[in-house]
């Protein structure tokens, strides 16, 4: 148990420095409101979290290890939403659209929702 957690701990700090350097390098490239830095480490998480369970899914070499070093540490520490968005392929993929659209529109509006109450109670 604490080797797992220390290799997805590992994954983890790398993938949140990869946030950390995506973050600067939108903002040194992009200027505006668009919350361009979120947007593409979402987007670039997407993209990995797929590569990764591809891999595994195609090629079966990827080792308990590596996937809490790459999926569960990694792209859980540069952004949680590759796993949002995996969760609702998975779902879709196994015919289940009507789960996954509860899901994406639940942890939506939740989510929002709960934003706002943090938000509030501090007020």
């Amino acid at each position: 148990m604490i080797k797992s957690m220390l290799i997805a701990g590992c994954g983890g700090f790398a993938g949140t420095c990869g946030r950390f350097l995506m973050g600067k390098l939108c903002a040194h490239m992009f200027h505006g409101s668009f919350p361009m830095s979120t947007f593409m480490v979402n987007l670039l998480g997407c993209f990995l979290i797929g590569l990764f369970f591809g891999i595994i899914e195609k090629h079966h070499i990827m080792t308990p290890e590596e996937n809490l070093l790459l999926i569960t540490g990694f792209c859980g520490g540069f952004t949680t939403f590759s796993t949002f968005a995996n969760d609702i392929w998975v779902l879709g993929n196994k015919g289940n659209w009507t789960i996954s659209a509860l899901y994406l529109a639940a942890s939506v509006i939740c989510g929002i929702i709960l934003v706002w109450t943090g938000r509030a109670i501090i007020k």
